[in-house]
């Protein structure tokens, strides 16, 4: 599940640690020996271990990956440490600087940059047939700087979930949906029509699919099709076109979406049955399971007679640690053993998470609808940029879009978003 505040402070976190890494006085500052850092230990960041192959994930995956790092293990004779971690970006960062961190990571490819920036996972080896039995999704979020960082094992984006009760047919078009929705308001059956996570500051992530059907884009890409730093498109021409169509579903306009839907609350209303359709992702289908109404998932459309919603997919993956005591260990694991039609069917099955592998994908989304939609959606997604100056977007954008959508101009909030990003990253 892509939770984007806690991501952002992550990287937040990380950002802090590079300028702290980067060592320096003020200007005209009296020159004094500076005070040694504390140790990961005296941090109370945790350390590795003394185990010959120590993995780092979270709670939700660590069964599936002790599964097969156990028997990596045996296999090899070697003893294996698979721990759960919280705040597993920035307590990574600072044990593999310190040289007591583990040897392989899980984490999602979002981070890659600020990893690489601060010299955290290395390169991994795959062959392009390798590659290949991936989905492409996959592959594109994974690699960095023409270099493959991660092996992906699970993918995720968002999708439009819809009562069936109260809607029966799936829309086509984001119009469709908007006034299905408005027709279940007024006939009332339901106090909203559509639930988008908006909230008083905003959420950028979630409101990707709207503005790329609008025609916006966050970063460009170069000629290599990497996300270009240079190249933002909030605040240009089309951000605007996009802005001005997120304005008229607001507050002032036909009120579709609402600054009082936020990530807080817009799984709870649907699964309560406030609303005919919810966009979310696949960490909701608990909660809609579980309300007992008929429901479908599909990717999420675009509006009518404009381009595809693109929403960003989010990838998780497995990183090689730069400063692991076991790097040859590390390396085998990551691109041999975990590289397999076994290792990644173990991962879907007790990790739950939509899969990665091309025949994982194609021969278990064949008897499971919802899986399906969840792929369709993920595949033909955009990653997430994985450039450091992401950092910089989510919190402007977000807030720009709660102005917009509460009745600010959305021409001028738009364009004073893109000067406060452009500023912030070249700072």
């Amino acid at each position: 599940m892509l939770k984007i505040n806690r991501t952002l402070a992550a990287l937040a976190g990380v950002a802090l640690l590079t300028t702290a890494c980067g060592g320096g006085g003020e200007s005209g500052s009296t020159a004094t020996e500076p005070e040694a850092a504390p140790s990961a230990a005296e941090s109370g960041v945790p350390t590795r271990g003394d185990a010959d192959l120590v993995i780092w994930t979270d709670d939700l995956k660590i069964d599936a990956v002790k599964k097969v790092a156990d028997g990596f293990g045996e296999t090899n004779g070697i003893s294996v440490d698979v721990q759960a971690i919280t705040d597993t970006q920035s307590n990574f960062v600072t044990a593999n600087t310190a040289g007591n961190g583990p040897d392989v990571v899980l984490g999602a490819h979002d981070w890659i940059g600020n990893l690489v920036q601060n010299g955290a996972i290395d390169p991994l080896q795959l062959t392009p047939d390798q590659l290949g039995e991936y989905s492409d999704v996959a592959v594109k979020a994974t690699t960095y700087d023409e270099q493959l960082y991660g092996l992906p094992y699970g993918v995720e984006s968002l999708v439009l979930y819809r009562n069936t009760d109260m809607v029966p047919e799936a829309p086509a078009t984001l119009d469709d949906a908007f006034t299905a929705g408005q027709a279940v308001v007024a006939a009332g059956k339901a106090e909203s029509a559509f639930l988008l996570p908006v909230g008083e500051q905003g959420d950028a992530y979630h409101m990707q699919p709207l503005y790329t059907s609008a025609g916006g884009y966050v970063f460009g890409r170069n000629a290599e099709g990497d996300y270009d730093p240079t190249d933002l498109g909030v605040g240009k021409p089309a951000s605007l076109e996009a802005a001005k169509r997120i304005a008229a579903l607001g507050e002032k306009g036909s009120k579709v979406l609402s600054r009082s839907v936020s990530g807080d609350n817009n799984i709870s209303l649907f699964a309560a049955g406030k609303a005919p359709f919810l966009l979310s992702g696949p960490w909701a289908k608990g909660d809609v399971e579980k309300a007992g109404f008929g429901y479908e998932i599909q990717p999420v459309p675009g509006f009518k007679g404009l381009a595809p919603a693109k929403p960003f997919a989010g990838v998780q993956a497995f990183f090689v640690a730069s400063k692991g005591k076991n790097k040859a260990f590390a390396q085998e694991f990551v691109a041999n053993t975990m590289n397999t039609p076994e290792a990644m069917q173990t991962m879907f099955d007790m990790a739950n998470l939509p899969p990665a592998l091309t025949a994982l994908q194609e021969s278990a989304g064949a008897s499971d609808p919802d899986l399906k939609a969840y792929l369709d959606a993920a595949n033909a997604g955009e990653p997430m940029p994985a450039i450091p100056q992401m950092q910089s977007v989510f919190e402007p954008l977000g807030k720009a879009y709660a102005a917009i959508v509460g009745g600010a101009d959305p021409v001028a909030t738009m364009q004073a978003t893109g000067k406060t990003i452009t500023d912030t990253i070249a700072s």
